[in-house]
């Protein structure tokens, strides 16, 4: 990364927020544009904030005017109609526009493994994976039309200390320690990429203002491989259980009992996370995943119980895998 000036559109979610800390780290002038709120992940000293609702397009832009930034990373676009806003504020305000899309986007499920930049984008079950696949088409006319410089990055799965990686969040961490039944899709051994947001973020900070991302799209992707039964039991031997109960549904069993869960079990969870970052890896040779999943749980499990306020159960999550238990 060469030292730039960086307007993040968000800034304090999960991936976002890393970015906001690591960029900010090596020296850019990070400014974030966000509704204000800043309590769930603090700027660091010296970042500076706009307040503004990104979807005014008037109050935005109002915001903006007259700013030019070497990089906007945006991480609030999920539609089409938002992103031709967002482009109308902020196409001509910057040299690299670089979209947030998904790994959930590529094929479902995929016809080879690994899956790579190339993979064909298209995802039946997920309209959160139709929107960005809609976006990225956008996005290309926009970039081959000469009207914005674009690079588009593909997060997989990626996670810091606040999100519990299996379906029901905390919830599942909770039953594990009271000796419930937690279920898992198919036998549990599909594999499985999770990233710590922190090595999300090292590797998305160097390609900003890097001319060979222009026009260019990227997996960020942990290479650690993991399978569902793993990560469960990761998650339970940080959470200091040492025999944790976990039991087997097929996707279209869970599926049927908690629809709510069709987009992420069929749209992406139950399909194989295995990754290709050699075209990362190219433009950032030194570039390499430091956490693993063991201490990301460690992280998660912590930061949990530090505060009782943070292990919320939900009772419609529990009493859906009480359902899976007795099915």
């Amino acid at each position: 990364m060469t030292q730039t000036s960086l307007l993040v559109i968000g800034g304090t979610g999960q991936i976002s927020a890393a970015v906001v800390r690591e960029a900010h780290a090596r020296g850019s002038a990070v400014t974030v544009l966000n509704r204000g709120s800043t309590s769930s992940r603090p700027l660091p000293d010296g970042v500076e904030q706009i307040v503004a609702d990104v979807r005014d397009e008037a109050a935005t832009a109002a915001a903006v005017d007259g700013r030019h930034f070497d990089s906007v990373a945006d991480y609030l676009t999920y539609t089409p109609d938002q992103l031709a806003q967002s482009l109308r504020i902020f196409a001509d305000r910057t040299d690299q526009y670089v979209f947030i899309s998904s790994a959930s986007a590529y094929q479902k499920p995929p016809s080879r493994l690994p899956i790579d930049e190339a993979t064909p984008l298209h995802n039946p079950w997920s309209a959160y994976a139709r929107d960005k696949i809609a976006c990225e088409a956008l996005l290309r006319t926009e970039h081959t039309a000469g009207r914005v410089p674009v690079t588009v990055v593909r997060p997989s799965h990626t996670y810091d200390e606040t999100h519990v990686p299996l379906l029901g969040g905390w919830t599942t961490i909770d039953r594990l320690r009271r000796g419930a039944p937690v279920a898992l899709h198919g036998d549990g051994t599909s594999l499985w990429a999770l990233t710590h947001s922190s090595d999300f973020a090292r590797a998305f900070v160097e390609l900003l203002g890097h001319p060979g991302a222009i026009g260019e799209a990227f997996n960020i992707t942990s290479p650690e491989l993991l399978t569902w039964n793993m990560i469960a039991r990761t998650l339970a031997d940080a959470a200091g259980v040492t025999t944790p109960t976990l039991i087997h549904r097929t996707t279209h069993d869970l599926v049927e009992l908690e629809p709510s869960w069709d987009a992420s079990l069929r749209g992406d969870r139950s399909h194989p996370g295995v990754f290709d970052t050699s075209k990362l890896r190219a433009l950032a040779p030194d570039w390499e995943a430091r956490v693993a999943f063991a201490d990301g749980a460690r992280e998660i499990v912590a930061w949990h119980d530090a505060d009782a306020s943070r292990r919320v159960v939900d009772p419609e999550v529990d009493a859906s895998y009480d359902r899976f238990a007795g099915a």
